[in-house]
């Protein structure tokens, strides 16, 4: 129901801003912008799930796998002690939970190539344990919101950006955007917590918690003593062993337990494909609502109306300029990825703007982007809180990096 609203909005809200412009101003051209954004958007949806296709199908033959070879299952019951706390309604020893956590793994090291075909088949694991086919269960909602918080070790295709921009230090806003993010992630885990009556303080998730601290030390002290080249050569490579290194593992697993490993590829494949053509039709709905929305000039109205605000309290409006960049990415990925070059290109990769966009970038994911895609391919229409507690997860990002950027950079 959420999303409908949502959906609608953006069209009535792209109207009356293009009606507005069209008496006050007499920008004829506005109307043909935005017919002209839904057909650029519908292209767009398209030729991004064309584009999932083929990864879908490797990544789900892949977990087909695992999951033929019983490798899914000895993961879950390995990981049950800690996932069965975060997700309570998931059965111990459910494959979901193994696809749980090879998705925020791959999440975590960056590998959104590898992310997305893995949180579909996670998604579609949830949905065999779901009584109530068209609404969003407790698991589901939990996992999207932890998926849309975005937490992420090692943001390298930002710093790539920052590089191409000419930064003096394209990997600056590395901690300040771990930083964030873990406090988005925390932000979300605990408002769903809340809303689902689940206990954190138990000896499984803070010892967790303790250890992904732990890790997130050692992290910070290897990225402070070697160079930025050093680190950027060596996170990449590392990713991509990991990356390579779960293929082979699945496959010899498989092998090991005389699996029909090419037949069970084969099945996920065509999982895959029909996956893909499944979410045709969300992303099509969504991308055009937020290609309207931003065309009309909705989305430079709302910034410049909080920077007004804001200013009204005599409060530094310096952040403004990163704005666009922190609304945008809860919308379109790409569309954020673009207005982040755009703030870089005006204020300079260096300035406090420039890196504040990129932190925000860093923040967390794109929301409505992971609905549309998770919840679409598995028919889910009735999403109960998820998309609250996504954008209350977006929100904390937006705000802590805001103020870490100019606790780091001001």
């Amino acid at each position: 129901m959420v999303l409908n609203y949502i959906w609608v909005a953006f069209f009535v809200v792209a109207f009356c801003v293009a009606l507005g412009k069209l008496l006050i101003t007499g920008d004829t051209e506005i109307f043909t912008t935005l017919v002209n954004s839904t057909f650029d958007s519908s292209k767009n949806a398209f030729e991004i799930s064309i584009g999932l296709t083929g990864l879908l199908a490797f990544w789900l033959g892949i977990m087909k796998i695992g999951e033929k070879s019983g490798m899914i299952n000895a993961l879950s019951k390995f990981l049950s002690p800690v996932l069965c706390k975060l997700f309570p309604d998931i059965p111990k020893g459910h494959p979901a939970l193994g696809s749980i956590f090879m998705n925020l793994s791959a999440n975590m090291l960056g590998l959104d190539n590898a992310a997305t075909p893995l949180g579909l088949k996670a998604m579609g694991e949830l949905q065999s344990l779901n009584p109530k086919k068209d609404t969003a269960t407790n698991p589901m909602i939990m996992f999207l919101v932890i998926n849309t918080s975005g937490l992420i070790l090692i943001p390298i295709s930002i710093m790539m950006y920052r590089a191409q921009m000419g930064a003096a230090q394209p990997t600056d806003i590395f901690i300040p955007t771990l930083i964030t993010t873990t406090i988005s992630t925390i932000v979300g885990i605990t408002v769903v917590s809340i809303s689902q009556h689940i206990n954190l303080f138990n000896k499984a998730i803070l010892s967790l918690v303790v250890g992904i601290a732990l890790f997130f030390s050692l992290l910070m002290w290897l990225f402070l003593t070697v160079s930025r080249e050093t680190m950027g050569t060596y996170s990449t490579l590392v990713a991509n062993i990991i990356l390579f290194g779960i293929i082979i593992i699945f496959i010899a697993w498989g092998v090991w337990k005389k699996a029909k490993v090419y037949d069970a590829f084969i099945d996920g494949a065509k999982e895959g494909f029909t996956t893909a053509v499944r979410i045709i039709p969300y992303l099509v709905a969504f991308l055009v609502g937020i290609g309207v929305f931003r065309a009309s000039g909705a989305m430079d109205i709302l910034v410049h109306g909080i920077g007004w605000l804001v200013g009204l309290t005599g409060v530094d409006t310096t952040f403004v300029g990163a704005l666009p960049t922190a609304l945008m990415k809860s919308l379109s990925g790409s569309g954020a990825n673009g207005l982040m070059i755009d703030t870089m290109q005006q204020y300079g990769a260096d300035s406090l703007v420039g890196r504040m966009s990129c932190i925000v970038r860093g923040a967390s994911d794109t929301t409505f982007y992971i609905l549309a895609v998770y919840f679409g391919s598995v028919g889910i229409t009735k999403t109960r809180n998820a998309v609250t507690c996504g954008l209350l997860a977006d929100l904390s990002g937006i705000i802590a990096g805001i103020f870490i950027s100019y606790l780091f950079f001001f």
